[in-house]
């Protein structure tokens, strides 16, 4: 009979799994391995270094914002006015070279500002007491601060004038004083750690310079960090070589080894299906050579016994016993005798064993490449040692220590020389701020009489009802504008000379220091050749290059310059040529260069296998006409259908009425019962065991020749390039691996350099010193120093109006004296003798 549902199944998903492995294996063919690109770099590749060497550092200082900017503005702007020449280079180098030769008619020409305002200085020192006396001669003589003589109606509008000018005045003098106050302590905070800084500094630099080859040695010796990355990444790079080939080629290997097996699992079902298919119609042929002789007697007897009159209705079942004879004839099927003859023997070879061999030998890469690597991953980690001993040449060859002496001898005098100039300056510092918070608590004293004056005079105005009556709280205040004014004119020589001495320190170095210092006026001065006399070569004590000057020194270390590069060295240095990535790493990558590994071949299919396939795709399988099979398959073993037939005689075996007849219809039925369950049904059950075995084999044979090519191809193919393929991988998995080493010598030459420029071996920090200098003196000390002057000096200026407005606004906090009844007044009576009664000062 036709194949069942289930081989049906079978096939299909067979033929689902062949598709799925053809394309598999088109897939690796197409896509080679060795096209991957390496992985990028991840965040465990950037190496950590420790921190940097210079313990010993010159942190930049910078100006600090504050709510007195405003104010150092607008004295810088005065000074400008007041000092608008340049630099004097003709007389710095004549007082620097030669004092004696300096005329005071030059120091007077160029310091003309300072000179008018000495000379204002000056008259106001002279003419503020002149004018006191002159006061005091007069009160002596009761000329000036004593009554009205007369009421009148505009007095009370001059009393609020005089009022509100005098609140002006002590309004712009408190605020004047407030600022004298703050800057003054602000000086004063600023300039004790303003003078120690210059030693410290010095002392720093000094320091900075000694531990230059101890911070080389220190970078030098941080190999340690990128030497061990690397041998620990050594460690791991045979095994992830070995996986890398594996993973890649194991898509072609298995692909191939799959077909592989199934052409060999080809091989055995056909030969089972061959074997089958010969034995199965050779039985069946004997089988129906026997069957022929019975059929043909059991047919002669059903049609006598129903053509026998005796039985009744047997007419209708005779024609069915007629037809009684054989029906397929399997000797008409062609033979595969010869194929199974040309298949006799096979296999020859283990194919399992075969396909075992070539899998362990594949999925033993990864072991084998540790195995042939280890020799080459020993001489790196050997060639690491020497790359240390080669990177020992960047300190070895260092030349700082030996050139770095003058300047450090220099610094070293520097800071001895400073020292007593500083102690002086601080002594001088402390007496200024002693005078200062004196002068400028006599101020807050005179504007304490002012307020209290104006309060007492204003109060005793709004309580005297006569203005000709006397009120004592008026005399009071107009006392203390008086005590006042008398303190103004005692101590304003005093606040004028401070603020003169004061002025001409701070202003000179404002304008003389400061501002050429801001636009490197004074760099250029000392560069200029003769400028300075000998003594004070900087080039010289400092050894800069003979082709370099301050300025262009100060230029390089601001920008970030090493020493090496700024300092006269008797042989050239260049640290960019030591830093070159190749000179450490050529033979390291030569070696990881030339590296080649053989990993081992991987023999997929043996040549006694190869012949076995051949055998098996000439045996002549294709050749057997399998539809000669199925068509005579169509055909049923008896033509007639023995159970029907039985089953025809049984029935009319109860419809006779002869007993002799119903008992040989009887019997007849039995026997062809008998024949159908011994001879018949073994015959069907061996045609449907033949269908299976036509089935597979038709189904197999039209493509047999094509696998089995495609098959021995794909073998050869895959054994051929797996050693190439294997290679290329090594070779991209090497040199993805010696960019990733490489990216570490270059993060720590790239971290040498850097280490070496700005920190250890620096020449930063003597740039960052003069800034510091800079902001310390200038930014710190002189913008307080010439606000604490100016705004003392606005104090002292405003003095003048409050003195005239005090003893102006005096005669009105007194009673009036009217002259219509008081005509013999001291003011009309010059020799009167005034009564007790009378107010005087």
């Amino acid at each position: 009979g036709p194949p069942g549902p289930v081989l049906a199944a079978g096939a299909m998903r067979a033929a689902g799994l062949l598709l799925a492995r053809a394309l598999l294996l088109g897939w690796a063919l197409l896509h080679p391995a060795g096209c991957q690109q390496c992985h990028p770099a991840g965040p465990g590749t950037v190496l950590r270094f420790t921190d940097r060497h210079a313990e010993i550092r010159v942190p930049a200082l910078h100006r600090v914002p504050s709510a007195l900017d405003p104010l150092y503005g607008l004295v810088r702007r005065c000074l400008d006015l007041i000092q608008q020449n340049p630099l004097p280079t003709e007389l710095l180098r004549a007082a620097l070279n030669d004092p004696g030769s300096v005329r005071t008619s030059q120091v007077v020409q160029y310091e003309l500002g300072y000179v008018v305002c000495a000379a204002v200085a000056l008259l106001f020192t002279v003419a503020v007491p002149v004018a006191g006396m002159c006061f005091c001669y007069c009160r002596s003589r009761r000329r000036c601060g004593g009554r009205l003589r007369a009421h009148r109606r505009s007095l009370g509008c001059r009393r609020h004038c005089l009022l509100a000018c005098l609140s002006l005045t002590s309004l712009v003098i408190l605020v004047s004083v407030t600022c004298a106050l703050v800057t003054s302590q602000r000086v004063k905070g600023q300039m004790e750690p303003g003078l120690g800084a210059v030693p410290t500094t010095l002392r720093t630099l000094r320091q900075h310079l000694a531990n230059v080859p101890q911070g080389v040695q220190m970078v030098v010796d941080k190999f340690e960090v990128p030497r061990k990355q690397i041998i620990s990444d050594l460690g791991g790079l045979s095994r992830s070589v070995g996986l890398s080939i594996h993973t890649q080629l194991k898509a072609t290997t298995y692909a191939a080894l799959a077909d592989l097996q199934d052409r060999a699992a080809d091989l055995q079902t056909s030969l089972h299906h061959l074997q089958i298919l010969d034995g199965t119609a050779r039985a069946l042929a004997a089988a129906r050579a026997e069957l022929g002789p019975a059929l043909q007697e059991r047919q002669r007897r059903v049609v006598a016994l129903l053509d026998d009159p005796r039985c009744t209705s047997c007419a209708s079942a005779l024609g069915r016993a007629q037809s009684l004879e054989l029906g397929a004839d399997y000797t008409k099927v062609p033979s595969v005798e010869n194929v199974l003859k040309a298949l006799a023997g096979l296999p020859r070879s283990d194919f399992a064993e075969m396909i075992r061999q070539g899998n362990g030998t594949f999925n033993s890469i990864p072991e084998l490449a540790v195995e042939r690597m280890a020799q080459v991953l020993q001489e790196l980690r050997e060639e690491l040692s020497r790359t240390a001993q080669r990177v020992q040449s960047i300190a070895d060859g260092f030349p700082l220590p030996d050139y770095t002496r003058p300047a450090s001898e220099a610094l070293a005098e520097a800071e001895e020389r400073s020292r007593p100039y500083l102690r002086e300056v601080q002594r001088f510092e402390r007496y200024r701020w002693i005078a200062g918070t004196v002068l400028c608590s006599i101020i807050l004293l005179i504007l304490a009489c002012n307020v209290t004056g104006m309060a007492l005079g204003a109060y005793g105005l709004s309580k005297r009802e006569d203005p000709s009556d006397y009120e004592c709280r008026g005399e009071a205040g107009a006392k203390f504008l008086l005590v006042g004014v008398g303190l103004a004119f005692l101590f304003s020589w005093l606040l004028i000379l401070l603020v003169f001495a004061t002025f001409l320190v701070g202003g000179n170095i404002q304008t003389l220091v400061c501002r050429n210092w801001v636009n490197q006026e004074i760099y250029k001065f000392i560069d200029t050749p003769g400028n300075l006399p000998p003594s004070m070569n900087l080039t010289r004590q400092l050894n800069l290059r003979r082709d370099s000057n301050l300025s262009a020194t100060y230029r390089e270390c601001k920008s970030g310059a090493g020493l090496w590069e700024v300092l006269q060295l008797d042989r050239s240095y260049d640290l960019d040529e030591h830093l070159k990535t190749p000179k450490y790493t050529a033979d390291f990558q030569k070696r990881l260069g030339d590296f080649t590994a053989h990993l081992g071949q991987v023999r997929l299919l043996r040549s006694e296998g190869r012949q076995d396939l051949e055998t098996f795709a000439r045996s002549g399988l294709d050749e057997v006409d399998y539809g000669r099979f199925q068509e005579e398959m169509k055909n049923p073993v008896v033509q007639t259908s023995l159970p029907g037939l039985a089953r025809n005689l049984e029935g009319l075996q109860k419809m006779q009425r002869n007993s002799t007849v119903a008992a040989r219809l009887g019997t007849e039925a039995r026997a062809l019962w008998q024949m159908q369950n011994s001879t018949v049904q073994s015959q069907e059950a061996l045609v449907a065991k033949l269908g299976e075995s036509v089935q597979f084999l038709s189904r197999l044979a039209p493509h047999l020749k094509e696998r089995v090519k495609r098959t021995l191809a794909t073998t050869a193919s895959v054994e051929a390039r797996l050693p190439v393929q294997a290679q290329q991988i090594l070779r991209q998995e090497i040199g993805c691996f010696t960019r990733k080493e490489l990216r570490y010598f270059t993060q720590y030459l790239n971290w040498v350099g850097q280490t070496l420029r700005e920190d250890v071996a620096s020449c930063q920090p003597l740039a960052t010193a003069l800034d510091n200098g800079r902001v310390i003196l200038c930014d710190r000390i002189a913008d307080p120093w010439n606000a604490f002057w100016f705004s003392l000096g606005c104090c002292t200026f405003f003095l003048i109006p409050n003195i005239i407005f005090a003893i102006r606004l005096t005669k009105h906090f007194r009673p009036i004296r009217n002259r219509l009844i008081s005509t013999g007044s001291e003011e009309t009576c010059p020799f009167h003798i005034p009564r007790v009664t009378a107010l005087k000062l």
